[in-house]
C-alpha cells in the first residue's frame, strides 16, 4: 500500500498499486489483484475519478508501446499507457497529428478515452472519442472485449467517457489527421466583456479551427479577457524552439494563489497580453500546452491542494449564467488565474457520460480553503444546474449525487456496462459502488 494523489492534491489515500507493463500478462494481473480495482495512468485528473482509496490501482504507464503506424492512412495502434506527447512527436514529422488534444499532452491514451477529453477545436472535430476506431477492454472476470464505432458500439459508447468503470483499456486504434507541420498561425484579441467574447467566438468558428479564451474571473460580471484562435499553417523551414522544462520546486506552506496575488497577476497578465495582441506563428506545444513547460505546477496551491470547477451550460442561458458565476466569484473574494472560457460545437456526445455538449464551458481553479471554498462551489453548482448545465467529472471532487444523476440522463443505460470489480472514489460518491 502506498499513498496516491490526483492532480488536485486534495488527498493522498493509501492504495494497493499493481503495475501493468506487459499486455500478455495484464489480464492475469487484473484478475488476480484484490478487488475492487481501477486503472491509473498519469493521474492528471483533478479529483477522485482516478483514485480508489483503500483499493487497487492498476498503473498503466508501463503499457507504453506503439504497435503499428500507417504513414499512408494515419492509423495508429498503441497500448493504452502511451502518452499523447509521444504520439505527437512520432506523428507530426511524418505529416500527421492528433485530431483532438486537451490542455496537457502528459496524459495517456487510455485516460483520454476514459474521460473523452476535448480540446480547443470541438466545434470542428468533436472530442477524443470521435477519432478512436477501436479498443480492447479487459474485464475483471477475465473477458476481453473488442469494441468500436462499428463493433459492439454499445460497449464503445459506454467506455468512451466511461470514467474507467467498464474495464481496463489495454489497447486502442486511433485515426490521426493530416498536418502541415508543427506550426500554427495564432491571433490574440482582447475583449472587454462577455458580449464581445460571444461575438468573437461566433465569428471565429467558421474560419478558425482552434478557439479559446482566458477570462479575468475577478473583474466582476463584465468578464474581460483574451480571445485566442489558431489554424495550422506551413510557414516554411523554421527552427524548432527549444523546450526548457522547469519544475515547480516545492510545496509552499500556503497557496501562492490568494487574494494578495490574484488581482495584480490578473491585471498584469491582461495588460501585457492586450498590448502585445497580434498575429504570429507559434509552435503547437506553446499554443496547445502552455502549462506543460512547468512540471508539478499544481504544487503552487500549497499543502491543501485545489479544486477545479469546469461546467458546460447550454448556449441559450450561457451568457446569463456565466455572468452570474463571475459576480458570485467576485463577491466571494476568491478567484482563479487559470480561468478558461470557450464554446463547444453543436455536436452530440459519443459517450454515454461524455462531458462535451453544445454550449459554453468555463473552467476555474480554486485553492482549497475548506468550508469557504465548498460553499462557493456549491453556489456555482446551483447556477449551473438552474441553467440546465453539467460538471466535468474528470475534474470534479465534490458534486452531489443528485446533481450528477440530473445532469447525466444516460446514466441508467451506462450502468448496465459497469464492471462489478471496478470502483473509484468518484463512483462510490456518485453511484454508490
Amino acid at each position: 500500500m502506498r499513498p496516491v494523489s490526483s492532480w488536485g492534491r486534495l488527498s493522498a489515500d493509501p492504495h494497493h498499486v499493481v503495475a501493468l507493463s506487459d499486455p500478455a500478462t495484464a489480464a492475469r494481473g487484473i484478475r488476480t489483484s484484490p478487488l475492487p480495482g481501477l486503472a491509473y495512468g498519469m493521474g492528471r485528473s483533478y479529483g477522485d475519478v482516478c483514485l480508489n482509496p483503500g483499493g487497487t490501482l492498476w498503473t498503466t504507464s508501463g503499457l507504453d508501446h506503439f504497435i503499428a503506424f500507417d504513414d499512408v492512412t494515419g492509423r495508429l495502434v498503441c497500448e493504452a499507457g502511451v502518452l499523447l506527447r509521444d504520439i505527437q512527436r512520432l506523428a507530426i514529422p511524418r505529416g500527421w497529428i492528433l485530431p483532438v488534444t486537451p490542455g496537457t499532452q502528459l496524459v495517456t491514451v487510455g485516460g483520454a478515452i476514459a474521460n473523452d477529453v476535448h480540446g480547443k477545436n470541438h466545434h470542428v472535430l468533436g472530442s477524443f472519442g470521435d477519432h478512436v476506431l477501436g479498443l480492447t477492454l479487459l474485464r475483471t472476470d477475465g473477458d476481453a472485449i473488442a469494441c468500436g464505432p462499428a463493433e459492439r458500439p454499445d460497449w464503445f459508447a459506454a467506455t468512451v467517457g466511461g470514467l474507467g468503470l467498464t474495464g481496463v483499456i489495454a489497447e486502442a486504434t486511433l485515426q490521426l489527421r493530416r498536418a502541415d507541420g508543427p506550426w500554427l498561425e495564432t491571433e490574440t484579441i482582447p475583449y472587454a466583456n462577455l458580449d464581445e467574447f460571444f461575438a468573437l467566438a461566433d465569428a471565429s468558428e467558421h474560419d478558425w479551427e482552434h478557439t479559446v479564451s482566458w477570462i479575468d474571473c475577478i473583474s466582476g460580471g463584465g468578464g474581460r479577457g483574451l480571445f485566442m484562435r489558431a489554424n495550422s499553417c506551413d510557414p516554411g523551414r523554421r527552427a524548432i524552439p527549444r523546450v526548457r522544462e522547469r519544475t515547480f520546486p516545492c510545496v509552499p506552506p500556503f497557496s501562492l494563489v490568494n487574494r494578495l496575488s490574484l488581482h495584480p497577476f490578473n491585471a498584469a497578465y491582461y495588460t501585457l497580453k492586450k498590448h502585445r495582441a497580434a498575429r504570429e506563428i507559434a509552435h503547437y506545444e506553446r499554443f496547445f500546452y502552455p502549462l506543460d513547460g512547468l512540471l508539478e505546477w499544481n504544487r503552487m496551491y500549497g499543502p491543501k491542494g485545489f479544486f477545479q470547477h469546469q461546467c458546460v451550460i447550454p448556449r441559450a442561458d450561457g451568457r446569463a449564467a456565466i455572468a452570474e458565476m463571475l459576480r458570485e466569484i467576485a463577491r466571494s473574494g476568491d478567484g482563479s488565474f487559470l480561468a478558461v472560457l470557450k464554446t463547444f460545437g453543436d455536436r452530440r456526445a459519443l459517450g454515454m457520460l461524455s462531458f462535451p455538449r453544445p454550449g459554453v464551458t468555463l473552467a476555474l481553479d480554486f485553492p482549497n480553503r475548506g468550508a469557504r471554498t465548498h460553499k462557493l462551489l456549491d453556489r456555482l453548482d446551483a447556477i449551473v444546474r438552474a441553467a440546465g448545465g453539467s460538471i466535468y467529472l474528470a475534474k470534479d471532487a465534490r458534486i452531489t449525487r443528485e446533481f450528477f444523476e440530473a445532469s447525466h440522463p444516460r446514466l441508467p443505460e451506462f450502468l448496465k456496462y459497469r464492471d462489478p470489480g471496478i470502483s473509484s472514489g468518484l463512483s462510490r460518491r456518485l453511484m454508490g459502488t
